[in-house]
């Protein structure tokens, strides 16, 4: 079996089979040509203020033959110039292409002037445009058999809503029994291995032991009679890493099923072959004419961007008899009775099988991205997109710590060499720090997208492949769902082990520049280098201290400015002196805004909060609230009673609270105020409490003593004016040396901080364990993680956002994955009784960090 697989097999095929890439001997050894294409030798022999960059050229003398189509119709940089000239405009690298590839400008441009010219009308009438669509419609479906070189006679094209609406036509029309078996690879995703919910007696065989089951039927009694029909999945190319399967799998289930699966009761019966197409298709479209393959599922957008929401099942014509279809709908029936049970269907595979009206102007839109693959071909776009691919994985794997150590790991599924053009366009890893321990997905993909690129972490919806890669057992899988994570959350590393991956992938429009800025951005945010410090690199600056008036000022740590935000995620208001409770500042984020779907709304989802003011009266005791959008200011009487809107219980990062709901006319005011229909909700009472606590070795572990609002982690939040200052100076720096474009000052209101202080060297802060502010103590809760909420600037009404200065602070305040400016704290209980009555914070007070 090995022999006739070849040498680079991968055990990957559940039941025991074993699986290999697309066959890699032949090219063993094969060497890059040294050749440079004309247009590169033209470009070096040009004066030097035009001499190419040196590592562009090495990289061309490697992959030239193959890279920016030297013998297509056009080159990547005219590709990229006339087709994608969005990228560059929004200095965007985007490196996502197997999650969604790029429709093109020209692309659009044609389906535009198409649709503006043409009359498409629904193909189950029977006028003249609605007859003209229907050859279309025909013409498309030949154009998907012709890329998959399936012949029209054996073969049908049936459109699907998507390749998963695809797999999911498979699954519940099967034809399955009780001796069917569904056998399918680690490497598939998720929408393939839901493939035999569909028939409640299929079985799907994990291994031969029945523990491992993925349903409750009963083990076979009987010997199966080989009568049964079993389905067999594979995807051309696995997602997760990479990995292409040699097509001739199909050809060895359907022919020799009894010597692949060792004698198990299961090879005997009628094996019909799934391929799953999606991610592969794009460059390496299966041939039909060479593998018995029965259904292959494909989807557009993968293909060439546009459109979305269409997928394509090319189905082999014995098989589509075979399918068992119960629903029937408009479209699929030749003739039905409203009051009785009559159907008869249709006899076209096509037509029994696409549910109601298809979707006739996305098909129509697809004959243009064909256009766009037929002129460049898969072959060309293969080759191209590998160079690429064989670039970063060289690149990555030869990055080395200070300490020699390396920094990424790769998730490969086969051994061949690197210098194999038969690379997929996936890159799959993870990178560790010089001590050996993860950096979390989580924390490279939002460092990435403060640089612009646009990459994916997790699973990508490829259980099987994630485990299989990551050395996850069962054990470890469940223990972190135990723990909370589920699909798509940032729960990138439990007890040390990490849960997911980072995913690049490139498509035919991708360049090497987009592959160097890649390569870039994780050199300079994740390698080590001999004489930078793994500390914040901080600058102590030691000046004279002024106040605002510009005279000399005394040493020492003073507080400037208290904020109150008494609406959780709207603008606040500042105060001379202000009252402690026992959930810190008296009414601080005591209020929030829910959406009638129980969502919390933030600023971050609607931006437009950011015009809500609040301020409150304690005298008066009334909160007033005003809206550039409300004629009228609102006013809200701080009494429990004033407004009974009910009482209930809410949940919020994952904690309960017991709110208190206002009267329809303060609901309107503020669903008007952010252009959303919301509820006003006031905490009355919780059991949360902050969630942030340093032991005596520093660390940060649970914090049961306080009580909080609606803030996320803590009382009190405290920024350093200084460390701001400092700050600045780093983004003027910055811009000054173009590395972060225009120059941006931050005022330290940007944070949302409760409390501002001044005096000291920036970043003191970070070594207050607990601070005195006139007679009342704090403890503190560690750095405060920023996040993408203070990029935004609002100006002028409008919202606008920027990498800055998250990007700044990410370059040296980043530690863990984390990105701290500022200092989370907790008022510190004076008696068991209860807060110190009379406990008030004001301005100018005197501030004595880590104080007996």
């Amino acid at each position: 079996m090995k022999e006739a697989l070849g040498p680079s097999y991968t055990p990957t095929l559940l039941l025991r089979v074993q699986l290999i890439p697309a066959s890699s001997s032949r090219l063993q050894g094969v060497l890059f040509t040294t050749w440079l294409p004309k247009w590169l030798k033209k470009e070096t022999e040009e004066p030097k203020t035009n001499i190419m960059d040196a590592d562009k050229a090495e990289f061309l003398k490697e992959f030239g033959s193959d890279y920016g189509y030297p013998n297509g119709p056009k080159s990547i940089d005219e590709i990229r110039a006339t087709e994608f000239n969005r990228l560059d405009q929004k200095g965007i690298v985007y490196l996502d292409h197997a999650g969604a590839t790029l429709y093109s400008e020209l692309q659009m441009e044609e389906i535009f002037k198409d649709f503006n010219s043409n009359i498409y009308a629904n193909p189950h009438s029977q006028s003249d445009s609605s007859s003209a669509t229907s050859d279309i419609i025909r013409e498309v479906r030949q154009q998907v058999l012709d890329y998959c070189n399936a012949s029209a006679k054996e073969y049908r094209c049936i459109f699907t809503s998507g390749a998963t609406a695809a797999l999911k036509l498979v699954g519940e029309a099967f034809p399955w029994s009780r001796e069917s078996c569904f056998m399918y690879t680690m490497e598939n995703h998720n929408s393939v291995l839901g493939g035999a919910s569909g028939g409640e007696e299929a079985r799907v065989k994990l291994s031969p032991h029945a523990t491992q089951r993925r349903n409750e039927a009963k083990i076979l009694e009987e010997e199966p009679s080989g009568n049964a029909y079993n389905l067999f999945a594979f995807p051309s190319e696995c997602n997760f890493s990479g990995l292409r399967f040699s097509l001739d799998l199909a050809n060895l289930i359907k022919e020799n099923s009894e010597r692949i699966l060792e004698g198990s009761p299961f090879c005997k019966g009628h094996w019909i072959v799934l391929i799953d197409a999606a991610k592969g298709c794009t460059t390496c479209p299966p041939d039909l004419s060479k593998y018995a393959v029965d259904f292959v599922v494909i989807s557009f957008y993968k293909l060439f961007g546009y459109p979305t929401g269409l997928g394509a099942l090319v189905v082999q014509n014995d098989a589509a008899r075979l399918m068992k279809k119960t629903y029937f709908s408009g479209g699929t029936v030749a003739a039905s009775f409203a009051d009785m049970d009559f159907v008869r269907r249709r006899e076209g595979i096509e037509e029994l099988f696409e549910d109601g009206t298809i979707s006739f102007l996305s098909i129509a839109s697809i004959r243009h991205g064909f256009k766009i693959l037929n002129s460049l071909t898969p072959s060309m776009m293969s080759r191209h997109i590998a160079a690429l691919t064989i670039y970063v994985k060289k690149m990555l794997l030869g990055l080395r710590h200070e300490n020699e150590a390396n920094v990424c790991i790769l998730y490969e599924g086969h051994t061949s060499k690197l210098v194999c053009h038969e690379s997929g366009s996936i890159v799959s890893f993870n990178l560790k720090r010089p001590d050996g321990s993860w950096f979390g997905y989580s924390e490279v993909e939002k460092l990435a997208s403060l640089s612009g690129i646009q990459l994916r972490t997790g699973c990508f919806c490829n259980p099987g492949a994630c485990a299989k890669y990551l050395g996850l057992s069962h054990l470890d899988l469940l223990s972190n769902l135990e723990a909370g994570h589920v699909c798509w959350d940032d729960n990138d590393i439990i007890q040390g082990k990490i849960t997911g991956a980072v995913r690049v992938s490139f498509g035919y429009m991708s360049t090497y520049e987009d592959a160097k800025k890649f390569i870039d951005f994780i050199t300079s945010s994740f390698v080590s280098k001999p004489n930078k410090s793994e500390n914040w690199n901080m600058l102590r600056t030691k000046s004279i201290l002024l106040s605002n008036e510009g005279h000399e000022r005394k040493a020492g740590y003073y507080l400037k400015s208290i904020t109150v935000y008494p609406i959780k995620s709207c603008t606040g208001f500042s105060v001379e002196s202000w009252p402690l409770s026992s959930t810190g500042l008296q009414h601080d984020r005591e209020w929030l805004l829910k959406s009638l779907t129980g969502e919390i709304l933030t600023q971050k989802k609607v931006p437009d909060m950011c015009s809500i003011s609040a301020y409150i009266d304690l005298n008066k005791g009334i909160m007033f609230v005003e809206s550039p959008r409300c004629r009228e200011k609102l006013e809200i009487n701080l009494k429990t009673d004033s407004y009974p809107g009910g009482i209930e219980e809410i949940e919020l990062h994952a904690q309960r609270y017991e709110v208190q709901y206002y009267e329809n006319d303060v609901d309107l005011w503020f669903s008007h105020a952010v252009g959303h229909p919301c509820s006003l909700l006031r905490c009355c009472s919780s059991q949360n409490y902050s969630s942030l606590k340093k032991d005596k070795s520093g660390n940060l572990c649970g914090d049961v003593e306080s009580r909080l609002n609606f803030a996320n982690e803590a009382q009190f939040l405290l920024i350093s004016e200084e460390s701001v200052s400092d700050l600045n100076n780093r983004l003027s720096l910055n811009a000054q040396k173009g590395t972060r474009g225009t120059p941006v000052q931050i005022n330290p209101m940007r944070f949302r901080p409760n409390l501002v202080v001044y005096g000291g060297e920036p970043y003191a802060e970070d070594g207050w364990l607990n601070i005195k502010i006139g007679n009342t103590n704090f403890v503190s809760l560690g750095g405060c993680n920023r996040c993408q909420m203070i990029n935004l600037v609002h100006q002028a009404g409008l919202v606008q956002k920027s990498n800055e200065p998250l990007a700044t602070l990410a370059s040296y305040r980043r530690v863990k994955g984390k990105i701290l400016f500022g200092i989370l704290l907790r008022y510190e209980i004076q008696d068991k009784m209860g807060m110190q009555t009379g406990s008030w914070l004001r301005v100018g007070e005197e501030i004595h960090p880590n104080s007996e």
